[in-house]
């Protein structure tokens, strides 16, 4: 039975996954001087684990959504996905928070470019020009620093941490398109929620952070801003067809520049508002090749 949809309904869970998702990334930032990365890691899956059983629950969905006939294929995508929250939050912590978002826009890129390499999918016009634009926006971001001849080896390490992000959750989306054939998206999540948590508590024997009152709540917040954002994008997609929802992907990148402006205070770099356009325009592209109809995701 087809669902109905409700466009506006759907655009405006888009809208709200991309401003909680945005919350999260600031109290990530605000905690990365002092508490470590795999601790904030590990909080952050914790507290976003409650939401998620919640939601599942609800959609009838727990424990009986969890059964799979494929661990292996979990454990994959739940490695990549949980390499690319580590890599990210790193990312985030040396660059400002807007950068940071931009160069997870070129995952779109490397999801094209790993199908051809992965599931041998054909290599066409669109995907090699998406990369070329994504390309040029990287090597205008990094332009000015390499032509003063003063590299500043933390931006630098933000910049590669940031394209390696990209390309881990490129991985992590290729399999998840493997697993939703005979999988839940709950289960898909949770096994991923869970995977993170165990690669957060890995780091303990490099000691953690005793937290006070501020630095505990910065930590359930950051958890359960991502956990309500992932649930938020999900329901999104019952609403509305992932092409109508597309165009509002490149919104979410709005609030990470207002965040830099008004809460860290950092000025826009010339070299991001030039590197913007190429960014967005290589990932659109590469979205918009996927033109074959699709069932829309029933989580």
């Amino acid at each position: 039975m087809t669902r109905p949809e409700n466009p506006t309904l759907g655009i405006g869970l888009r809208l709200l996954s991309g401003v909680l998702f945005t919350g999260m990334v600031i109290c990530v930032k605000i905690l990365s001087d002092a508490v470590p990365l795999g601790q904030i890691v590990f909080f952050r899956s914790f507290f976003a684990l409650g939401p998620l059983v919640i939601f599942l629950m609800v959609r009838h969905e727990f424990p009986s959504g969890l059964r799979t006939a494929r661990p292996f294929g979990h454990l994959v995508r739940s490695f990549f996905g949980a390499a690319a929250m580590f890599t990210s939050f790193a990312s985030v912590a040396l660059l400002p928070l807007a950068e940071a978002i931009l160069l997870a826009q070129l995952t779109p890129v490397l999801t094209a470019l790993a199908a051809v390499v992965i599931l041998h999918e054909r290599l066409t016009k669109w995907r090699a020009l998406g990369l070329a634009f994504g390309l040029a926006g990287v090597l205008v971001l990094v332009g000015p620093d390499v032509g003063g001849g003063d590299l500043d080896g933390r931006r630098f390490l933000g910049i590669g941490l940031g394209l390696l992000t990209a390309l881990l959750t490129a991985f992590a989306l290729i399999m998840v398109r493997s697993l939703t054939q005979t999988e839940s998206p709950g289960a898909i999540a949770f096994y991923f929620v869970i995977a993170s948590m165990v690669g957060g508590v890995l780091t303990l024997p490099w000691g953690w952070a005793p937290p006070d009152a501020q630095t505990l709540a910065l930590l359930v917040f950051a958890g359960l801003f991502g956990g309500f954002a992932h649930i938020a994008m999900t329901l999104s997609f019952r609403h509305a067809e992932a092409s109508r929802l597309a165009p509002f992907e490149y919104v979410a990148l709005l609030w990470p520049i207002l965040a830099d402006i008004l809460i860290f205070r950092l000025p826009l770099a010339t070299s991001f508002l030039f590197a913007l356009p190429l960014v967005l325009m290589g990932a659109a592209i590469a979205a918009a090749e996927r033109k074959p109809k699709l069932e829309k995701p029933q989580p």
